[in-house]
């Protein structure tokens, strides 16, 4: 990343609050999340309105800003109680709401006047008319729509109002629909994607039946036409960032909020690298250690990429666990205790993300299980030796030859993951 530039706000996905946490131990300048209400990831944790402000005092004691969607279709019955929704989350602190809807756009400026309004990709916003329109609305940053080039980023950025922020989606998932507004959830399921309960009918698997043959089914192919399948590639612009900052992107955003929290810690520290001046190349490897589909960039430099065949998804790594705690030893090796996650065994190679910091790999030895017992005086902990950590939230210990830090991520390599679809 060119450090003479400013450097765009890196924002990452909070679908609860484990994923705050780790997407702001590992760099984030700012989070996006939604409450019960009106986000289009229903089926992510999300927050309650009573849990917004602890979110909100996490993230600015990390010097990070929340972002709140509020970018549902609205009904009627939305719009009724949405202002004590939105005087809540103005209570709470939050420092922006991602909206779409017009209704939402007039309740905020009038219920939660302190709070930015950005305009979400879902308003598909990609000229430069559209874009003062909303800024004479009162939105402060527009969330740039998902078909647009880079080219077409920085047209915008040159015709547009100065003040009005421009971001852009980096890294996640890919939408068939124009800026994901599908219809074909409700359609097939009763379940709209505009609502936030999308059943991702786009990942499916498809044939052609002939309607007096219904028993003969004919596989869907791609010719030089192109392609007839719905699922769509992964976006990665991970090698691009220059490119966005040079167009003008203030804020370059990670699609997950129905991801785990390693899927975020280790997506988030990967950019947050690049941006501050790693090589893209170097991290490379992690990720493809998360769960993903085949990669692209997306409509930045040409059509979008569909993924016309298997596997679905691949992944090369396990979360082995998140530490919890570490102390020196007396033979200079260092104690650490870990939330176990994935089952790892004696030997293992056990590769550590922390922030700022290269993987480093460490084998696991001297594995310990922690247990607790009742005493007379109160619980006992006690540790046992074992060949294998093999019980998922379990806490165990292993020796390390270097420090490791509360949060800090281990992973283990797992090559049966790499040709999965789910």
């Amino acid at each position: 990343m060119d450090r003479s530039r400013k450097k765009p706000e890196l924002l990452a996905p909070a679908g609860g609050m484990d994923q705050l946490e780790f997407a702001l131990y590992f760099g984030a300048d700012a989070v996006y999340l939604a409450c019960d209400r009106f986000g289009l990831r229903q089926r992510a944790a999300n927050f309650s309105l009573d849990e917004i402000p602890r979110a909100v005092e996490l993230a600015h004691a990390c010097e990070a800003k929340v972002y709140v969607t509020l970018n549902a279709a609205m009904t009627g019955d939305d719009v009724a109680v949405l202002p004590a929704y939105l005087e809540a989350l103005s209570a709470a602190g939050i420092d922006a709401a991602i909206v779409s809807d017009l209704g939402a756009v007039r309740l905020a400026l009038r219920h939660a006047p302190d709070v930015a309004i950005h305009i979400s990709t879902q308003a598909s916003c990609m000229n430069a008319e559209a874009a003062a329109m909303w800024h004479e609305l009162g939105a402060k940053r527009i969330v740039c729509a998902r078909e647009m080039s880079v080219a077409d980023i920085a047209a915008l950025r040159a015709a547009a109002p100065k003040d009005l922020e421009l971001e852009a989606f980096v890294h996640g998932a890919m939408c068939m629909a124009v800026s994901g507004r599908c219809l074909i959830s409700d359609h097939l399921n009763g379940r709209s994607a505009n609502r936030g309960h999308c059943t991702q009918p786009c990942r499916w698997t498809y044939s052609l039946v002939e309607e007096t043959r219904p028993d003969e089914r004919f596989p869907v192919e791609e010719d030089e036409g192109g392609s007839f399948i719905l699922s769509s590639k992964d976006l990665n612009m991970l090698h691009h960032l220059d490119d966005l900052a040079n167009a003008g992107v203030d804020s370059i955003k990670i699609e997950g909020r129905v991801k785990k929290a390693y899927y975020v810690a280790t997506v988030v520290n990967a950019y947050r690298q690049v941006l501050d001046g790693a090589e893209p190349s170097d991290f490379d490897r992690d990720l493809e250690a998360v769960s993903h589909r085949p990669y692209s960039t997306g409509f930045f430099y040409g059509p979008a990429e569909q993924a016309p065949h298997g596997p679905e998804y691949a992944q090369t790594h396990a979360l082995a666990g998140t530490v919890l705690s570490c102390e020196q030893r007396d033979d200079g090796l260092y104690d650490v205790r870990i939330d176990l996650r994935n089952r790892f065994f004696e030997g293992d190679v056990l590769e550590v993300l922390s922030p700022g910091q290269p993987v480093r790999a460490l084998s696991a030895a001297r594995i310990r299980r922690i247990a607790v017992s009742e005493a007379e005086g109160g619980p006992c902990e006690w540790e046992e030796a074992v060949p294998v950590a093999d019980r998922a939230t379990t806490v165990y210990a292993i020796a390390s030859p270097f420090p490791l830090q509360p949060k800090d991520i281990l992973r283990v390599e797992r090559p049966d993951l790499s040709a999965r679809s789910s």
